[in-house]
This record gives C-alpha cells, sequence and structure tokens, in this order.
C-alpha cells in the first residue's frame, strides 16, 4: 500500500513540475512573441515616418522593417515566422485614417515552427503554438519639445500676378486685394499647401535658408525670433537654441516677437549647436541625416506660424501676435552671416492629452503602440 501512495505522489509531483517547467516556459514564449510583434509594428510605424508614408507594398520600407524587427526577436531562441504578405497589414485607424501598421508573429505547427515541450511529451504533449499581435500607429502630432525660439510662416497658396516671394492677401486698410494670396491651415487637409512629410513623393531633403525677418514682410525663409515661454533675456534665448527645451508645446499656440536685434545670440546658438554633432551629414542618395547620434541634435523642430492672421493683425492696427499652426523639421547643415542653411527632415513629435486633437495636416508625427 506504501508502494502505491509513493507512486501516486511521484505522479502528482511529475504532474506539478510540467505545469511550474513547461507551463512558466510557454508564458515566457508568449511575452517574447508580443515583444516581437510590438517591436515589429514600432519599427513599420517608423518607417511610415522616415523612409516613405505612401508605400505600403512587400518590397516597400515599411513592410520589410516590419519582418526585420520582429524576426530580430527570438521566441524562445527561434525566429518566429513572419510572412510579408500575410502578417504585415495596414489597417485605418477608428479616426478613418490610415496610419496603423499591425504585426502578427507565429511559432505554430501550420507554420513548422512549434514550440516544443520540455516534460510535456511524457503525457502526449509534444508541442504547443504561440502567436501574438500588436498594431503601431504614425499619428498627427498635437505637441513638440525641443523647439527652438525662431518662427517662419506655414506655406501658403501663391495667386499673385505675376507670382512672388511675399504673402499678400490685405491692403493697409485690411481689404483683401485682388489675386490675393490664401492659406489654408493643417485642419484644411483638402486646401492645405503645407511642407509635405513623405520621404519620397514630398519636401524631405529640401535645402530652406532661415534668414532674420525684416519689419512686417511675410516671406517663406523668413524667421522671427521668438520670446518662448518663462524665457528671460538674450542668454535663455540662445540656451533654447543650443539645448533642449523640454516644455511641450502644443498647437494653437499665440507666440510673442523677442524684442530687440537677435542676430548675435542666434548666431552664437547655432555655432555651438553645429559644434555638438560636427560630423552629421546629409545623405542625398538615402535622403536621410547620418550621424553616430540619434537623434543629432542638429535636427530640430522650426515652429510655423499663420500667415493670414499676422498680416490681417498687422493691416487693421490690431497688435500683431503669431499663432503656432505647425511645425517642420530642420537639419542644419551651416551657417552663412546671417543665414542658417539646412534641409527640410522628417520629425517625430508627441501627443499632448490636455491639448485638442492634432489637425490631419501637421508635419510631425507620434509613433505609438495602440493595441
Amino acid at each position: 500500500m506504501s508502494f502505491v501512495w509513493v507512486g501516486i505522489g511521484f505522479m502528482t509531483f511529475f504532474a506539478a513540475s510540467t505545469l511550474a517547467i513547461d507551463v512558466g516556459m510557454f508564458m515566457t514564449a508568449r511575452s517574447q512573441a508580443q515583444n516581437a510583434a510590438d517591436a515589429g509594428a514600432l519599427a513599420g510605424a517608423t518607417a511610415l515616418v522616415f523612409d516613405s508614408y505612401t508605400d505600403r507594398t512587400v518590397g516597400g520600407p515599411a513592410v520589410q522593417s516590419s519582418v526585420s524587427a520582429a524576426k530580430s526577436n527570438l521566441v524562445v531562441g527561434g525566429i518566429p515566422s513572419v510572412k510579408p504578405d500575410e502578417d504585415v497589414t495596414f489597417p485605418l485607424g477608428p479616426t478613418g485614417l490610415d496610419n496603423r501598421v499591425q504585426v502578427k508573429v507565429f511559432r505554430t505547427t501550420n507554420r513548422t515552427n512549434p514550440v516544443p515541450t520540455l516534460i510535456g511529451s511524457v503525457f502526449g504533449v509534444d508541442t504547443v503554438d504561440i502567436g501574438a499581435t500588436a498594431t503601431a500607429e504614425a499619428s498627427p502630432a498635437n505637441a513638440m519639445t525641443c523647439v527652438k525660439p525662431f518662427m517662419i510662416p506655414d506655406r501658403w497658396k501663391e495667386n499673385n500676378v505675376p507670382p512672388n516671394n511675399t504673402f499678400d492677401r490685405y491692403d493697409n486698410k485690411g481689404v483683401v486685394i485682388p489675386n490675393a494670396d490664401e492659406y489654408f491651415p493643417p485642419s484644411d487637409k483638402a486646401h492645405y499647401q503645407g511642407y509635405d512629410p513623405d520621404a519620397q513623393s514630398g519636401d524631405i531633403g529640401t535645402v530652406l535658408v532661415l534668414r532674420a525677418g525684416i519689419g512686417n514682410n511675410i516671406e517663406p525663409s523668413f524667421y522671427f525670433s521668438w520670446k518662448m515661454p518663462n524665457a528671460v533675456g538674450a542668454n535663455w534665448y540662445e540656451d533654447n537654441i543650443t539645448g533642449c527645451n523640454p516644455d511641450a508645446i502644443s498647437i494653437p499656440f499665440q507666440m510673442v516677437q523677442e524684442p530687440g536685434a537677435m542676430a548675435g545670440p542666434t548666431n552664437k546658438g547655432i555655432d555651438l549647436l553645429y559644434d555638438k554633432d560636427p560630423n552629421a551629414y546629409w545623405d542625398a542618395s538615402n535622403k536621410k541625416v547620418v550621424s553616430t547620434q540619434s537623434p543629432s541634435p542638429r535636427v530640430f523642430p522650426i515652429p510655423m506660424y499663420d500667415p493670414d492672421q499676422y498680416q490681417a493683425a498687422n493691416t487693421q492696427g490690431r497688435t500683431a501676435t503669431f499663432i503656432m499652426v505647425n511645425w517642420v523639421g530642420f537639419f542644419l547643415e551651416e551657417r552663412t552671416g546671417n543665414d542658417i542653411i539646412g534641409r527640410i527632415v522628417p520629425l517625430v513629435g508627441v501627443i499632448d492629452k490636455n491639448a485638442g486633437p492634432a489637425p490631419e495636416g501637421v508635419f510631425p508625427k507620434a509613433i505609438r503602440l495602440v493595441q
């Protein structure tokens, strides 16, 4: 009778060992599979922002980045199965935007790579199937950090005959002139004329020369110095150029011009910023910044203001303020005199839950897991 009870005890202990070892391994495998799916989805969303927002083909950067990142994360020592033509998809978000990447990873019998058991085979369970799904999105950002203290006008629709290089909509009495230029904000995606962040078909890589604004002229690359929140004097202004102001600035945001000539602090700040990463350069063939730092400090957001609102205020005798409506990514290449020369680059922003929804047409995107 003792032998019977000892035998039953050994079987019970063996079953408990199976539960402790195999089930623990299965839970680990499930967590690792989820990590692989998360990595794949985030890599795909990042590729939408930095490589091509429109290329969703099997051989495109979004799909290939998703597959590569997911397979780089092993599941219990094995490479998960991720088929580019089946397991990487682009579902619509709840607001109807086509900005999501969904990745599925598998270690299953159907994919000929199930997870083997350690002790379960004694009970006739040789393998188990493990899978995971993740979804990431590159959604319009409604806020930015590390914003620099100068601002340029957002791009407008040029209607002047002949075309010129200034925004002209109102006469000196605030009346709309014939052939007036038009500005459509990012919230009006159908008519918005702003900078296109698509790396293949948009403005990425376009040279942008920033020059200090003169008077009330509104020109595409003329910037005005911005008195940032809590700013105190020229030193603070310069520090916000050389460093990263951690305050999240959301749109729309009312900006006030920094009084006085700020050419000196601007030039000094730009030079110090350049020296933080002097070897970074623009790779024209791949349309991206090459740097040993990620990201390079020479890549930063420039705030853009509503040119219509600013000119209307000036011509109608109101106090002229600037309303931030968008940002554009800028890679600093050099400074020549007072000219700041760089290129338009992709930009990653943030989602401020305390701010309003981001307009669909904004330049920066926020990359995040959603499922």
